[in-house]
């Protein structure tokens, strides 16, 4: 049986570059095509992007991120200020769709990094040769 050497690959800076949505092989390249659609390879490196198997992770990263934040806002006015409750649905529900939907690209790049990074489901393999 042969063992197959697998490069070093640095999670931290995979990770960030994910976070940037950029490539975690490269840094240079876009890791989307569209919204959250990972490119099928880097732009720039060539590096194979799409074997990422994020699925829901990142949601509920999102979600518990959101959460703990509109929990300690809604705290805090309320022992701050006499808030009235729809002051609570004007400015919190808003907030709850909104900040997901601004985190998800970086959160998802950087599970696609960490996922690159320690050669999950598939990352691991060589390089095609072009």
């Amino acid at each position: 049986m042969g063992t197959q050497s697998l490069e070093e690959r640095h999670v931290g800076q995979a990770m960030w570059r994910g976070t940037l949505c950029k490539c975690p092989h490269c840094g240079k390249g876009k890791l989307f095509r569209a919204y959250l659609k990972v490119a099928d390879e880097c732009n720039v490196c060539g590096e194979q992007l799409n074997l990422h198997r994020a699925d829901d992770f990142p949601p509920y990263i999102a979600i518990t991120i959101v959460g703990h934040i509109i929990v300690f806002l809604m705290l805090h006015l309320d022992m701050t200020y006499h808030v009235q409750p729809i002051t609570y649905v004007i400015s919190m529900i808003p907030l709850a769709i909104i900040l997901p939907l601004i985190m998800l690209p970086s959160i998802k790049g950087a599970i696609v990094g960490l996922q690159w990074a320690n050669h999950m489901y598939g990352f691991g393999a060589s390089r095609r040769a072009d």
